[in-house]
Parts: structure tokens; C-alpha cells; sequence
């Protein structure tokens, strides 16, 4: 529909409640967006005194949404493989226990990424941001160091839980064990760079299984 004769158009053709509305709505944008990019800004940006004052309202903004991780750009990029590997101690029909043998989740998921160009979110990044979150916050003793130390754990136990599941070798999932296995990358043949290529094993202790850690929906 064309403006009339003589009448402007576009938004100064607009009645003024209608160029109210949208000039609102643009100063609304615009708040967010200088928000949204102040907060990613102070994620990544080196500690500063505003980093530490609202560090918890920046972290609960940012994760898990809009996190940034330049390691990629990085110039000491990681030079070792972690894979994330569960097992389960469970009650069999019988009234016995036993225990499965290990699972390597990471390789689950990288067998997910291979050849797929749209690997999800899930897939790339959950139980590896998952497994950072829980090694960051606790010490070589298992032992929490921050005050998110155990709602991390929670977290990587339900991830856990989640893939297994309830039921696991024809009984029902009592505990869980968790480990990682830490390979450094060998450096390449023109180096001559020394590198011990051998595994190291972090076993975390045993996890009694709750109804909480179950996925909805899940019977026992």
C-alpha cells in the first residue's frame, strides 16, 4: 500500500503512538545488545576489577548459552587427548552385584562428530565442558576447592547417568565410577621434542546413583 500524497512515509508516517512503540523497541534492542556484548567482553577479557566483583553474574549469564572458548587461537594450544570414560556397579536379579567394564563416552561422541558436518551441541561440547567443569573445582584429592564444586558434580553425574541409564547389564544401577584418560599428542617427526606418550589415569571415587541424577521420566 503506497503513502498517500504529500505523507511521509516509513516510520515518520507512523501515528505517534505507533513511532513511540518503535522507538522503545529499538532502545530496547539496543540495551541488550550493548549488555549482551559488555558481558561476553568481560568473559574473556583478562581478570579486571569489574571481572571480579560480578564474576557469579557474569558466569550465570554467559554459561552455558553464550560461552567463548578461544583455545583454538590460543599460543600454547592443548597438546593432549582427555576421553571420559564410566562404569556402573549394579544390583543383578539375583540380589548380587556386579560391575561393568569401562565405557568410553568421549568415544561415543567422537564416533557422533566423524563425518558429520551438523554434529549438535550435545555432541561437541556437553560432557567435555562437563568433565572442565569438575576438574577445574576440585583438587588432586577429589576434594572440592570452589563453591560450585558440587553442583559440577551433580552435573557430571547426571550426563553420566544419562548416558547409561538406569538399567545397565540386565540389573539396576546402584553406583558409578568415573575416570579420565589423559594421552598426550606426540610431537611430530621433525621435532625433537622428548614427550611421554603414556596414558595417565584420574579415577574418581565411587558415586551412590539418586533418583535426581535419573533423567525425567526414568523408572528404577
Amino acid at each position: 500500500m503506497e503513502p498517500e500524497a504529500g505523507k511521509p512515509g516509513g516510520v515518520a508516517g507512523l501515528s505517534t503512538p505507533a513511532q513511540l512503540i518503535v522507538a522503545v523497541a529499538v532502545a530496547v534492542v539496543a540495551v541488550a545488545a550493548v549488555v549482551h556484548v559488555a558481558m561476553v567482553f568481560l568473559h574473556v577479557a583478562p581478570p579486571n576489577t569489574a571481572s571480579k566483583q560480578h564474576g557469579d553474574l557474569i558466569d550465570e549469564y554467559v554459561y552455558p548459552e553464550f560461552e567463548q572458548n578461544w583455545k583454538l587461537f590460543a599460543p600454547n594450544p592443548l597438546q593432549q587427548n582427555i576421553a571420559v570414560q564410566a562404569r556402573a556397579e549394579i544390583r543383578t536379579p539375583d540380589g548380587g552385584t556386579a560391575v561393568t567394564d569401562w565405557v568410553d563416552l568421549s568415544a561415543q561422541d567422537g564416533a557422533a562428530i566423524r563425518h558429520n558436518l551438523l554434529p549438535s551441541h550435545m555432541q561437541q561440547n556437553v560432557l567435555r565442558r562437563a568433565w572442565d567443569f569438575y576438574a577445574g573445582s576440585h583438587d588432586a584429592r577429589e576434594q572440592p576447592v570452589t563453591e560450585r564444586a558440587l553442583l559440577f558434580e551433580r552435573y557430571l553425574r547426571r550426563i553420566v547417568m544419562y548416558r547409561l541409564g538406569a538399567k545397565e547389564g540386565g540389573g539396576t544401577v546402584e553406583r558409578v565410577q568415573v575416570r579420565s584418560v589423559t594421552t598426550p599428542v606426540a610431537p611430530p617427526p621433525w621435532s625433537d621434542e622428548k614427550i611421554n606418550t603414556k596414558p595417565f589415569h584420574r579415577v574418581l571415587p565411587w558415586w551412590p546413583v539418586t533418583e535426581a541424577d535419573l533423567p525425567e521420566g526414568t523408572n528404577r
